[in-house]
C-alpha cells in the first residue's frame, strides 16, 4: 500500500544537494529536454497535414475556350512592341501530388516564345502556354467571351 508520508525518507530528506566536481551543470533547456514529448514517429504530423491538403484537376478545355485563347495569343503577338497588359489565369502542377491549382498572374508581355512555347513577361516570369486556362485584359475588349 502506499503512504503519502515522507516518513520513509527523514534520513535523506535534509541532505544537501550533491554537485559534481567534475562535470558541469545542465542547463535548463537541456534538463527540459530529458522531459520533453517523444516524437516516435518523426515526420508523421507533416505526412498526415500534406494527406489533407486538397489539390484541384484540371480542366479540359473547351474547342471554343481553346480558340480564344489562340486568338488572345494572336493579338498579345500583334501588339508585342507596346507591351500588352494581359491577366493569365493557369494550372499549375502540384509538385507532390496528383492535381494542381489555378494562379492568376499578371503583368506586360515581354514576347512569346514560339520554341519554348511560353508567354514571357518583362518581370522575368514564364508562363507555358499549354497550362493557360483563361486569358483577359483591356487588349481583348473586341473579343466575346
Amino acid at each position: 500500500m502506499h503512504n503519502n508520508n515522507i516518513s520513509g525518507y527523514r534520513d535523506i530528506i535534509d541532505l544537501p544537494h550533491r554537485v559534481s566536481e567534475t562535470r558541469m551543470p545542465m542547463t535548463i533547456h537541456a534538463r527540459a529536454a530529458q522531459f520533453a514529448p517523444f516524437a516516435a514517429l518523426m515526420g508523421y504530423e507533416d505526412a498526415i497535414d500534406e494527406t489533407a491538403r486538397l489539390t484541384d484537376e484540371r480542366l479540359e478545355l473547351s474547342e471554343d475556350r481553346q480558340a480564344k485563347i489562340n486568338e488572345c495569343l494572336r493579338i498579345i503577338q500583334e501588339n508585342i512592341p507596346a507591351r500588352p497588359d494581359v491577366k493569365i489565369t493557369l494550372f499549375v502542377p502540384d509538385k507532390l501530388k496528383a492535381g494542381g491549382e489555378y494562379v492568376t498572374v499578371n503583368g506586360h508581355v515581354k514576347h512569346i516564345d514560339e520554341c519554348a512555347l511560353t508567354v514571357n513577361f518583362t518581370d522575368g516570369r514564364k508562363v507555358p502556354i499549354a497550362d493557360i486556362y483563361d486569358i483577359n485584359g483591356e487588349i481583348f475588349r473586341d473579343i466575346e467571351e
